[in-house]
């Protein structure tokens, strides 16, 4: 077809139909655009339902539909854990800081989550500190990058670095054109995509799609290359080897719902009346993506160990999976599913970091002090501006370091970038909302502490030896064997940064009662 091969040709079909659809949408969002704010936040514009499609493509990344099936096929059934507990501790996440966000985010007009916590705390210090800390996001970008360059060069043939700059050229022309719009329109129609996405791999899965036997298959499959796959805690993996671990996954994504591409969305529901409908929805969507990880056991079931030799990646476990059991049209189609979840994500973080340069760098710190004079329409116009060319600098960045880390696991390259944020925000965001004796004094200590804690552990900084000899020694072990998890160095700054919160606010000058008001209401 075309000197094609089959699947290329079909990829390409597919592939073309759903990029146009997204440049489509992209033009939509450019016509809803009338300001800056419109750009970063898209403030009430959507619905409960279409809000909540949006959202749950957003917390589910090229991570949830590549990174965590990679991780299935290697350690087998431990993996679900992780799967379905992130989203329960996300979404718990979101309703405990939903309103409380969403009204003082309006009351003050914040267009991003660390304006949000500098206008929370009234503090300029602590809203420069979260977002320069934020460009850890590009991390997470480089990895959703990465994980639709596999997709490109699994059904069209291409090399790693040509299939990164399609991703990001895609993504930097509808996120430039319409912003928050396009985000949330494009979000909202790949949620729904993913969705059925995930029931279409928990059907094959339990029907043992290609093996014989169906599900007893694929457990005949597995016990006969590891036992441990079968195993609900594996002994041997780093991950996943304790009820500790599970606790970790738990704690550590309780502020993932907050981070700047997930929290920017909560401003973007049209009425405070549809609050609880719209969490609601969401976390049952939320908890139905997660399915896609059964994927990769079914790949492990089915492929044996061919992704784990040397030139394959087990990232590629879900590509490989439907090219394997699928017609070839059916398989490339499915893929350009998968590139949804990886387009979902990754454009709610180019437009959230974007607004670290429009809006925290220039219209918040550099405007009032040195453009007092010019007119607000002005400003306006200049930080839209700077929303668009900070798009393609912050995809040219991404496009670098997803290049040099693409052997790595996306879902460990993912929590490179986040698990500092989680542990750094996990304080000024939960306590910020339920505690107003939070202090900007307590939450500028629990950002810098949390996000030192996960910096230090995750380095690898932590040694047995230096406890040699003392009652610590047990613990500085554990901690030196914590190192390699993201998600327990997290929780432990998480921890860190809530306990030293709690202990500076105490020690500290309350805010005003008129502060206060603003923030909470009468």
């Amino acid at each position: 077809m075309f000197g094609l091969e089959p699947l290329q040709f079909w990829g390409w079909f597919f592939l073309s139909l759903y990029l146009g659809l997204m440049i489509v949408f992209g033009f939509v969002g450019m016509s809803r655009i009338q300001n800056s704010d419109d750009f970063a936040t898209a403030r009430g514009s959507y619905g409960p339902l279409f809000l909540a499609f949006a959202l749950t493509a957003t917390t589910a990344s090229g991570a949830t539909f590549l990174g965590l099936p990679g991780l299935a096929y290697q350690s087998g059934f431990p993996v679900l854990f992780y799967a379905f507990v992130y989203p329960l501790g996300v979404y718990i996440g979101v309703l405990v800081c939903l309103h409380g966000v969403r009204r003082a985010g309006a009351a003050f007009g914040s267009r991003s989550m660390p304006e949000y916590l500098g206008d929370r705390f009234n503090s300029d210090i602590l809203r420069i500190f979260a977002a320069l800390f934020s460009m850890l996001l590009l991390f997470y970008l480089a990895g959703q990058l990465l994980a639709g360059a596999i997709m490109f060069t699994e059904m069209l043939g291409l090399e790693v670095f040509p299939a990164l700059c399609v991703t990001a050229l895609v993504l930097m022309f509808y996120i430039a054109l319409g912003g928050a719009h396009a985000d949330i329109l494009t979000d909202g129609v790949q949620g729904a995509l993913m969705l059925l996405l995930a029931c279409l791999v928990l059907w094959m899965f339990f029907f043992g799609q290609g093996l014989e036997g169906g599900f007893n298959g694929v457990l005949d499959s597995l016990r006969e290359q590891d036992p441990n796959l079968l195993k609900p805690i594996h002994p041997t993996h780093e991950l996943f080897n304790s009820k500790w671990d599970i606790f970790a996954i738990f704690v550590a994504h309780l502020p993932l719902g907050l981070l700047p591409h997930i929290g920017n969305k909560l401003w973007a529901l049209k009425s405070d009346k549809d609050q609880v409908r719209f969490i609601t929805i969401a976390f049952c969507f939320g908890m139905l993506l997660p399915a896609i990880t059964c994927g990769g056991i079914l790949a492990r079931a089915l492929l044996g160990d061919a992704l784990l030799l040397e030139g394959a990646n087990p990232n590629q476990a879900i590509p490989q999976l439907f090219i394997a059991t699928l017609p070839t049209w059916a398989a490339a189609l499915i893929c350009a599913g998968v590139l949804s979840a990886v387009m979902s994500t990754a454009d709610g973080l180019v437009v959230s970091t974007a607004q670290i340069f429009a809006n925290d760098i220039f219209r918040r710190t550099i405007a009032p002090r040195y453009m007092q004079n010019t007119p607000d329409s002005k400003i306006d116009r200049i930080s839209l501006l700077i929303s668009r060319i900070a798009t393609g600098l912050i995809l040219i960045g991404a496009i670098g370091l997803a290049s040099y880390a693409r052997e790595k696991n996306i879902a460990l390259l993912v929590w490179i970038g986040i698990g500092g944020m989680m542990a750094a925000t996990a304080a000024p965001m939960f306590l910020g909302v339920l505690w107003r004796r939070a202090t900007k004094e307590g939450a500028i200590a629990g950002f810098i502490v949390g996000g030192f804690i996960f910096s230090y552990l995750h380095a690898g900084y932590v040694k047995a030896v230096q406890f040699q000899g003392s009652f610590l020694e047990p613990v500085g072990l554990w901690l030196e064997n914590q190192a390699i998890n993201p998600y327990a160095c997290a929780t432990l700054g998480a921890f860190g940064s809530v306990s030293i919160m709690v202990f500076v606010s105490l020690l500290t000058k309350p805010p005003s009662n008129e502060h206060l008001e603003k923030v909470f209401g009468k």
